[in-house]
């Protein structure tokens, strides 16, 4: 139930943050100086931002990046991870992991703000230092998910039969860890959008005029006693698909331990 739960209202966000500007007349780029910072109303339901931008459309516009660079640093992450942790289990493991170890000895957050500073802030490169981050975890987990898998019978069988290594890898080992990596990559979307609205709201993150979810939230600090839904429609977005994502991934986890 928690899994349903949870897979609609990460649906409910995707849904809105895709399909919801079609159905809005207000663009999240339009700037109208003698609107800024007006309360929700019928004309601007969730109010109107510092320059007088429609708060709505931003959100749903920011829906979009923020969604969007979570997934797509989720999937970078695993397409780097996949590799380093088939082959770590090999000749290669020892330098690999170590490797692995000492990204994983830095915080996500200052690993991640200190590749944004070196590559910029455009959001190409947020992805990938986002990524970077996040595929030492990935890589730990294959490798620990082969080596569990790679002691099976059904292993020594086909190793008996003639198979190689690259076609146990390929044919009978990496079809096994889809599973367990179907939810690491939930976390990682989790994780990557938190990341990436911390990385915002200091300024490192995607760069205006382009909204994301923590952009909006920089922007509103300054005006949060005066004009509050600047900070509360934003970050309760950020919060429930932060959420869902977190309790698909549990659900999916949970699916695979049973």
């Amino acid at each position: 139930m928690i899994r349903t739960a949870s897979l609609g209202l990460v649906a409910l966000m995707l849904g809105l943050s895709l399909l919801g500007p079609l159905f809005l007349r207000a663009s999240p780029y339009h700037i109208n100086m003698a609107e800024r910072l007006l309360p929700p109303s019928a004309r601007h339901w969730f109010g109107t931002d510092t320059l007088g931008r429609d708060l709505l459309a931003r959100v749903l516009a920011g829906g979009r990046v923020s969604m969007g660079i979570g997934l797509a640093a989720a999937a970078l992450s695993t397409a780097l991870a996949l590799p380093i942790g088939l082959y770590g289990s090999g000749v290669l493991g020892p330098a690999l992991m170590g490797l692995c170890d000492a990204l994983r000895s830095i915080p996500s957050l200052l690993l991640a703000l200190a590749l944004t500073t070196a590559l910029g802030g455009n959001t190409v490169q947020v992805i990938l230092a986002l990524a970077l981050g996040f595929t030492p975890v990935t890589a730990r987990l294959v490798r620990s998910s082969v080596l569990a898998i790679r002691g099976q019978p059904y292993i020594d069988a086909a190793r008996i039969q003639g198979a190689g290594r690259g076609r146990i890898l390929f044919c009978h080992i990496l079809p096994n860890i889809l599973s367990p990596l179907g939810a690491q990559v939930s976390f990682i979307c989790a994780q990557a959008m938190t990341v990436e609205a911390a990385l915002s709201f200091l300024g490192a993150g995607v760069q205006p005029p382009l909204p994301s979810w923590g952009g909006i939230l920089q922007e509103g600090q300054t005006v949060i006693f005066s004009a509050p839904w600047m900070i509360l429609f934003p970050g309760l977005f950020t919060a429930l698909t932060i959420l869902g994502i977190n309790f698909l991934g549990d659900g999916l986890q949970g699916g695979i331990s049973t």
